[in-house]
């Protein structure tokens, strides 16, 4: 630190013990000191490097200046006499600059749920499957595979950049069919990611790199981290109409006129099943509507999957707007999430699926999302991959497992029931709640602002995002009527 002279005083330099002693401190032989910074140097050696040493007591010789040598140092034996006082400047961060980033809207919610202390409260914001006592549910099926990996003595050993080859074959077989022409003829180009975040990165990076200047055209409403992973990747999005507030259903006719109007050779992203976050989905004969006009326009499609056989508890029904895509010939991407439809949240699985029209040219593609994710994250997890490879690849615990799903995507059903049933019973002014039924999967949209869901929070504890959407798989049966309430009361008495 550096000693800056200010102004003579009688008073002495109260921060070193030695310097205030009377017996070998004389008041006017030292000035008031301004301390800057400097971990180079201590406050002795800063002293000395003023070039006088008669700023020191006479009876203070160099030699005793040099802390942490062997002998007595009258530094540690000082007394208090008197005291000064002194301006620390402290160096600005370099990180100044960097402003506080606004909580995420969705984790934000469980943090604001773990602070409240109501025993009636209810977290329906985060899309995680819950039991009928809202726990946390880990399925059977996977604790056998996790078990056979144990019995196996599998290691840890790094997987390669593209990930586990028995998983990338299982995930594309389940998205398209073990018999399907894009998988006999290999041009589906399969590599692990981290979980459907991470491959819909990939492929924006991909997007980025290969299409520059494309746009990607997404739902309006839709998840709340599409528009930050493009953001990310600096691939430049727009929207289509998806939502009808006045019907709570599908605005068909302005999505596909904004389809139509979209720049020639954009990317469309769709949701292949249970739309996030308003749970309605297209019709088998809009999807064909759909599919028509993107194929018009040139345009590319991009599914995102992440909830297969979780929706409907059918892995095939799940998938059937993907297959109708590619029974079509065309070229498009699918990112595939297991959180959802295997409980795998935290171990980040998933895989970014190009369709191509040729196997040279899958191949190509497969070694570019390589080249991507070498520098991104090096190579994916192992274990969620095997916990994957494993339940599908065993005849039992593969029955097992779409046992399972239909068992969650069941209780979501009798919840959503339930709950509809409540709401007609309880409100008698005549408002039509059977959007309700017709919505699908984990999420229903409430049709609730952004007042109205903060009543919902403020008075009933009931936590959401701000956009009306509720997660049905939050909610028990116990719960149907209490949310009832809470939903009646904001729709009606809050503007």
């Amino acid at each position: 630190m550096t000693i800056v002279p200010v102004s003579r005083t009688t008073s002495y330099i109260s921060s070193c013990p030695a310097l205030r002693d009377p017996s070998i401190c004389r008041s006017d032989r030292f000035e008031t000191a301004r301390f800057l910074p400097n971990p180079a140097l201590s406050m002795a050696s800063s002293m000395l490097s003023l070039g006088s040493t008669s700023l020191l007591p006479r009876e203070i010789s160099k030699d005793k200046l040099k802390l942490g040598t062997s002998g007595s140092n009258p530094f540690l034996k000082a007394k208090s006499f008197s005291r000064v006082t002194m301006t620390v400047a402290v160096k600005p961060s370099r990180f100044e600059g960097i402003t506080m980033a606004p909580p995420d809207p969705i984790l934000g919610v469980s943090e604001a749920f773990k602070a409240d202390t109501n025993e009636m409260k209810l977290n329906l914001g985060v899309g995680a499957y819950r039991t009928e006592e809202l726990q946390p549910y880990v399925l059977n099926v996977v604790k056998k595979a996790e078990n056979l990996m144990l019995e196996r003595g599998d290691n840890k050993e790094y997987l390669p950049i593209e990930g586990l080859t028995a998983f990338n074959k299982a995930t594309a077989e389940l998205l398209f069919g073990a018999g399907h022409p894009v998988i006999k003829e290999q041009r589906v180009a399969t590599i692990q990611g981290l979980s459907g975040t991470g491959s819909l990165r990939l492929a924006a990076a991909l997007i980025e790199r290969y299409f520059p200047g494309a746009k990607v055209v997404i739902s309006s409403p839709t998840w709340g981290n599409h528009k930050n992973i493009f953001n990310d990747a600096k691939v430049p999005w727009s929207e289509y109409r998806y939502y009808d507030p006045k019907t709570i259903g599908l605005d068909f006719e302005g999505m596909i006129a904004d389809i139509k109007e979209a720049p020639e050779g954009s990317f469309i992203l769709l949701h292949g099943c249970a739309h996030n976050p308003t749970g309605i989905d297209p019709t088998p004969e809009q999807w064909v509507k759909i599919a028509d006009v993107i194929q018009e326009k040139n345009h590319i499609p991009f599914f995102d999957v992440a909830y297969q056989g979780f929706a409907s508890g059918s892995l095939d029904e799940d998938a059937a707007s993907v297959r109708l895509f590619a029974e079509r010939g065309m070229e498009f991407f699918v990112a595939q999430s297991y959180s959802k439809n295997l409980g795998l949240y935290a171990e980040r699985i998933g895989a970014i699926n190009v369709v191509c029209s040729s196997a040279d040219a899958a191949t190509r593609v497969k070694s570019q999302l390589k080249r991507i994710a070498r520098p991104m994250y090096s190579n994916p997890p192992v274990h969620g991959a095997r916990i994957v490879a494993n339940v599908v690849g065993d005849a039992t615990m593969f029955g097992e497992w779409k046992a399972e799903m239909e068992m969650m995507a069941g209780r979501i059903k009798t919840v959503r029931q339930e709950l509809y049933d409540s709401l007609v019973s309880k409100d008698k002014s005549g408002k039509d709640w059977s959007f309700i039924l017709k919505q699908i999967g984990m999420f229903s949209f409430t049709g609730l602002n952004k007042a109205q869901s903060d009543n919902m929070t403020n008075k009933w504890h009931v936590y959401m995002t701000k956009d009306g959407r509720i997660s049905l798989a939050g909610l028990s049966m116990a719960k149907c009527e209490y949310l009832a309430d809470a939903i009646i009361d904001s729709y009606h008495n809050v503007s």
